[in-house]
C-alpha cells in the first residue's frame, strides 16, 4: 500500500507538470492559467450544487426511515472531486470533474460495488473485534 501511495504522489505531479508545459507551449501561459481558473471555479460551483442536492437527498431518506447509503457514497465522491479540483493541474481537474458529474458518479458507484463484491467473495476484508 505504501508503494502505491508513493507511486501516486510521484506520478501524478509528473503528469500535471508535463500537461501544463505541453498545453502552455501550445496556447501560452496566460490562457493556460485562465483555463485552470475557469475549471476550478466551475468545479467549485458544481461541487457546491451537487453537495447541497446530496444533503437534501440524505435528509429525505433519513426522514423516510431509510438508510441513505448510496447518497452517502455520492457525498464521498463529491468531496473527493472537490479536493481534486483544489490541486492545480489539468489531470486532477479532469478527475475531479469526473467525480462531480452525476452520470459518471453512477459509473463509479457501479465499479466500486463490483470491486467490493469481489473482495467480499474472496475474503479480502478482515474484521477485527476488541
Amino acid at each position: 500500500m505504501l508503494l502505491r501511495l508513493f507511486l501516486f504522489f510521484t506520478i501524478v505531479p509528473i503528469i500535471e507538470v508535463w500537461l501544463l508545459i505541453r498545453i502552455g507551449r501550445v496556447i501560452g501561459a496566460l490562457p493556460t492559467v485562465a483555463i485552470l481558473l475557469a475549471i476550478s471555479l466551475a468545479g467549485a460551483w458544481l461541487a457546491r450544487a451537487q453537495g447541497f442536492r446530496v444533503i437534501v437527498a440524505i435528509r429525505d431518506e433519513l426522514g423516510a426511515g431509510r438508510m441513505p447509503g448510496a447518497h452517502i457514497l455520492d457525498g464521498a465522491f463529491i468531496l473527493a472531486g472537490g479536493i481534486l479540483l483544489l490541486t492545480p493541474g489539468f489531470f486532477t481537474d479532469f478527475l475531479g470533474l469526473f467525480f462531480l458529474i452525476p452520470a459518471t458518479r453512477a459509473v463509479l458507484k457501479f465499479w466500486l460495488g463490483k470491486w467490493l463484491e469481489r473482495r467480499l467473495r474472496q475474503g479480502g476484508f478482515v474484521v477485527f473485534r476488541r
